[in-house]
């Protein structure tokens, strides 16, 4: 089974402003040599945190901060599998139960041990519709948590789930303190003005029913609110500040129930202009951006005084959709024909400047179900005229594509629009902003948008089912409002399927239909676009667009 460490989206931008003349201290390596350790780094991105909650937002830079804040069961190691963290041992002890040692050595930055009760406390939360996480469905196959003793707790789902342990990997699955959690409910059940402690919620949770749902709308406003001021978690890093719109700092752990950070400091700052990010690194006032425009690669790649990195690919798509409840292209002619008029190869060069490679498919080739003899629609404007004749759009037919303002989104919007000219579609561009994009593509309201999607725990089925079971039609994910009896069937079957090569099988059979169908195209798997200056040391990248920061050491420069 594949597994994948960290997810990227591409367009994101992540700046480290260097602070060299900080007091650094000399540590010894386990090579013996010496590296230089301390000081203060600052990492500025283009978009601020939407939170600090594990059950907040599901967006990457949200992601990226809480990664050195909290931690869960497992994370993904360097060969994508599943390694464990806050679990010391996991067995599968039946098809839908499973058991998991918890370490016992964990503390959170006020001191308090993890346990069992954190853990279970910590998902039961994200589930809770009075929280209304939006990553509820990452869990929502866990019927149960029993806490066995303060260091095994019992997971039982409601139906056969291979890819637990992936999930649990998933940024919501970070582990909240319980004492905060309780704070947490016990705020929103004051401000709502109920006379209820924490603990009679939580048994009315249990018993659920018509009181249960009153009292968690009544609740819901305020929940979130204190651990997103003071989240306690047991990361590396612990919070220390935040001012919204400008950063986020957080600070080394030295309890850390591993080897402590190096750096002092970690200073997220929000740098929203691209080549204010790319100046700041050139002239040294930034260590490492995460978020290369492609335009720009070549120009960082050649100064000697920075490193990019090369070769590390996201594990997700750029895509165009197209939403086949709705006219002309209910008919999988239509699609087939717009499939075969994208020149993919001529996209990668023209508007990626050869950053990423382009997909056959929905899967990346690093995913289990991955097959490298798909065979894709090739680049044919013949056929695709054909095609059109056949549906009876001989004389052809208007649309309209939707973007946000991406560069490149809009880029290839512009040349559809100029493609598809040929086969008489006559493509109109509309250019949203995000927030009204997304809502609008939720809706339905397009034919034609143009989007990305991560796939954040390395597993086929987060990878497909979001995009295209019917049940997630709309704001869940498949935004094609794609509806295929067969593909449903089998996506059910492989989230059931513990056999490794069975759900490969099960994952390539769903790739080979929707090339069939078209509610996509699939364009491009995108390289983790990052830059570093050459006095950033023992720098790991990360594979899944989630920089890991505690070996990382700052070499101090000459004046």
């Amino acid at each position: 089974m594949k597994y994948f460490k960290r997810l990227t989206i591409a367009a994101m931008a992540l700046g480290l402003a260097a602070c060299t003349s900080d007091a650094n201290v000399e540590v010894a390596g386990e090579d013996g040599e010496t590296n230089t350790s301390g000081g203060d780094f600052i990492a500025s991105y283009a978009s601020d945190t939407s939170s600090l909650d594990p059950a907040g937002q599901n967006d990457l830079p949200s992601d990226q901060r809480r990664d050195v804040l909290y931690e869960g069961l497992f994370d993904i190691d360097e060969n994508m599998e599943p390694e464990m963290t806050l679990a010391t041992d996991f067995e599968q002890v039946n098809d839908t139960t499973w058991e998991f040692s918890l370490r016992d050595d964990v503390k959170f930055h006020d001191g308090t041990d993890f346990n069992g009760e954190a853990f279970k406390a910590s998902i039961e939360r994200i589930v809770d519709p009075a929280v209304a996480s939006s990553r509820a469905n990452i869990f929502e196959m866990i019927a149960e948590i029993n806490v066995i003793d303060d260091y095994t707790v019992e997971i039982v789902t409601e139906y056969p789930f291979a890819a637990l342990p992936n999930y649990l990997a998933h940024d919501a699955g970070g582990i909240v303190s319980k004492a905060v959690i309780d704070e947490d409910y016990q705020n929103a059940i004051d401000q709502a003005g109920l006379d209820m402690t924490v603990d009679e919620y939580y048994e009315l949770r249990a018993a659920g029913g018509e009181e249960f749902e009153e009292t968690a709308n009544a609740i819901g406003a305020d929940t979130g609110a204190v651990i997103e001021q003071k989240p306690l978690e047991t990361g590396y890093m612990k919070f220390q500040s935040r001012t919204p719109g400008e950063s986020v700092v957080v600070e080394r752990y030295d309890d850390y129930w591993q080897e402590p950070a190096k750096i002092d400091t970690l200073t997220f700052k929000v740098v929203t202009e691209a080549t204010a990010r790319i100046a700041e690194l050139e002239t040294g006032q930034s260590h490492f951006i995460y978020g290369i425009e492609n335009s720009q690669w070549d120009r960082l790649a050649s100064n000697p005084e920075l490193i990019t990195e090369e070769g590390i690919y996201n594990i997700s798509n750029e895509y165009i959709g197209m939403n086949t409840e709705k006219g002309a292209l209910k008919d999988k002619r239509v699609r087939q024909a717009i499939g075969h008029m994208v020149d993919k190869e001529a996209i990668m060069e023209g508007v990626y400047y050869g950053q990423g490679r382009t997909m056959k498919g929905a899967l990346q080739e690093e995913v289990l179900g991955y097959n490298e003899d798909l065979e894709d629609l090739e680049h044919n404007p013949e056929r695709a005229k054909e095609l059109m004749k056949e549906a009876g759009y001989e004389d052809g037919l208007d649309l309209k594509i939707m973007t946000n303002d991406v560069p490149e989104r809009v880029d290839i919007a512009i040349l559809m629009q100029e493609e598809l000219k040929d086969i008489g579609i006559n493509l109109e561009v509309e250019q949203l902003e995000w927030g009204t994009y997304l809502e609008a593509i939720s809706n339905g309201e397009h034919d034609l948008f143009i989007l990305g999607w991560p796939n954040a725990v390395g597993d086929p089925d987060q990878g497909l089912w979001p995009l295209f079971h019917s049940s997630m039609k709309g704001s869940g994910g498949n935004r094609a409002f794609f509806d295929n009896e067969e593909v449903d069937k089998l996506l059910e079957a492989g989230r059931k399927e513990s056999d490794t090569e069975k759900r490969a099988e099960i994952y390539k059979q769903v790739d080979e239909i929707l090339v069939e169908e078209q509610p996509s195209i699939f364009i491009r798997q995108a390289q983790g676009p990052q830059a570093h200056r050459t006095e950033v040391k023992n720098f790991d990248p990360g594979a899944l667009g989630k920089p890991d920061f505690r070996t990382v050491t700052l070499e101090e420069q000459p004046e």
